[in-house]
C-alpha cells in the first residue's frame, strides 16, 4: 500500500491496521479471560473473512458478481471432511493406482481443498464467463445449487445430515484442539491470503484484472484477452474460498450441505458490501460487523436480521464505499 506524505501511514492503512489488531486483540483478550466461546467467534470471523477475500478478488477487483461462491466454500469443507473421515475410520478412499486412506494433516488437506476449489472454479468459470451481467449471476447460482443438491443426495458422506469430523485435523508443531492456537493459525492464513491478494492487485495481472472490470474493449485493444484474465482470477478466488471452507469444517468439526447453500453466498456478498467492495480489508470489516451484530442482536430478538437489514440499507445509501470507505475515504483497492 502506498504511504502518505513524509512516509506517514495513509488513513486506509490506519483503518486496516486497526482491523487487524482489533481481531488479534479480541481473540487474545478473550483467551486471557478464559472465554473460549469468544475465541471461537473470532476464529469464525477470520475464516469468513478469508472466504470473503476470495470473493473480493473477482467482485471488487474484477467486477464479477458471483452468487455461487458458497460452492467452493462447501467443496473445501467436504474435501477436509472426507479426507479426515477415511483417515479416522481406516477406510480407503480409493485403491488404484495406490491405496489411499485419507489424512488428518492440515497442510495436505488445505492443498487438496484448494485444488478441488480451483478445479471447480475452472469448469464453472469457463462456462459462466461466456456471459455477463444477470446471466452470469444466474449461472453461478445454478452451478452452486447443483452442487448443493448433489451433497444432499450423497448418502456415503452423510447426505442431508452432514458429516462429523470427530477430531480436529492436525498441524505440525501445534495443538489445534487448543482454541487460541487454532485462532492464531487461522489469522496467519488470513493475513497471508490478504497479502497474496494485495500483491496480485498491484501486479501486471492485477492491473489487467481491474482494466477488465472497467472496459473490456480497451483491454482487447492492447492485445490482452479479458476472458483469460477473469478466468485466472476466478480460479484463484475459488481456491482461496475453498481453503476457508476447509478451515471452517475444522472449526466446527462438522461438514453439511448448508456450507454450499445460496444463503452463504449471499452472506459473503453482504460482507463485502458492508466492508466496501474492492477494499483489501473489506471482508474482515464486513464479517466482523456481521458476526458481532448476529451475536449481540440475536440475544435480544429473533428478528435481528431486520435491524441488520436497516444497517445494510444505510450503508448502501450513505456509505457507498462501505465501512472502510466511510472511515478511510480515498480510492478503492486500499
Amino acid at each position: 500500500m502506498p504511504e502518505g506524505r513524509g512516509g506517514r501511514m495513509t488513513r486506509a492503512q490506519i483503518v486496516n491496521a486497526a482491523l487487524a489488531l482489533g481481531l488479534i486483540g479480541f481473540g487474545l483478550g478473550a483467551w486471557a479471560m478464559d472465554e473460549t466461546f469468544l475465541v471461537t467467534l473470532a476464529t469464525k470471523v477470520a475464516i469468513l473473512a478469508i472466504a470473503g477475500a476470495g470473493l473480493n478478488l473477482v467482485l471488487g477487483f474484477g467486477g464479477l458478481v458471483s452468487f455461487g461462491h458458497a460452492a467452493y466454500f462447501g467443496l473445501g469443507g467436504y474435501a477436509s471432511g472426507i479426507l479426515a473421515h477415511h483417515a479416522l475410520n481406516y477406510t480407503a478412499m480409493f485403491e488404484w493406482p495406490f491405496v489411499f486412506e485419507g489424512t488428518t494433516s492440515m497442510p495436505v488437506i488445505w492443498l487438496t481443498a484448494m485444488a478441488v476449489g480451483a478445479l471447480a472454479a475452472l469448469v464453472i468459470g469457463a462456462l459462466s464467463l461466456r456471459t455477463t451481467g444477470v446471466y452470469f449471476i444466474m449461472i453461478t447460482l445454478a452451478f452452486g445449487q447443483m452442487i448443493f443438491y448433489f451433497a444432499i443426495s450423497w448418502p456415503a458422506y452423510g447426505g442431508e445430515d452432514g458429516l462429523p469430523i470427530y477430531v480436529r485435523n492436525g498441524f505440525p508443531g501445534l495443538n489445534t484442539l487448543d482454541p487460541v492456537q487454532f485462532f492464531g493459525l487461522v489469522c496467519v492464513v488470513l493475513f497471508a491470503m490478504l497479502g497474496l491478494i494485495s500483491m496480485l492487485a498491484r501486479s501486471r495481472f492485477g492491473l489487467a484484472l481491474q482494466a477488465a472490470r472497467q472496459n473490456r474493449q480497451r483491454l482487447m485493444a492492447v492485445g490482452i484477452r479479458p476472458g483469460g484474465v477473469l478466468l485466472v482470477a476466478f480460479v484463484i478466488s475459488g481456491a482461496i474460498t475453498a481453503l476457508a471452507g476447509a478451515l471452517y469444517a475444522d472449526l466446527n468439526r462438522f461438514v453439511s450441505p448448508s456450507m454450499l447453500s445460496w444463503h452463504l453466498s449471499g452472506e459473503l456478498l453482504v460482507f463485502l458490501i458492508l466492508g466496501g467492495t474492492g477494499r483489501l480489508f473489506a471482508p474482515l470489516a464486513g464479517a466482523g460487523l456481521y458476526i458481532a451484530l448476529e451475536h449481540l442482536l440475536g440475544g435480544v430478538s429473533d428478528h435481528w436480521q431486520f435491524f441488520f437489514g436497516l444497517l445494510l440499507l444505510g450503508v448502501v445509501l450513505f456509505a457507498r464505499g462501505g465501512v472502510i470507505g466511510f472511515l478511510a475515504g480515498g480510492k478503492r483497492h486500499g
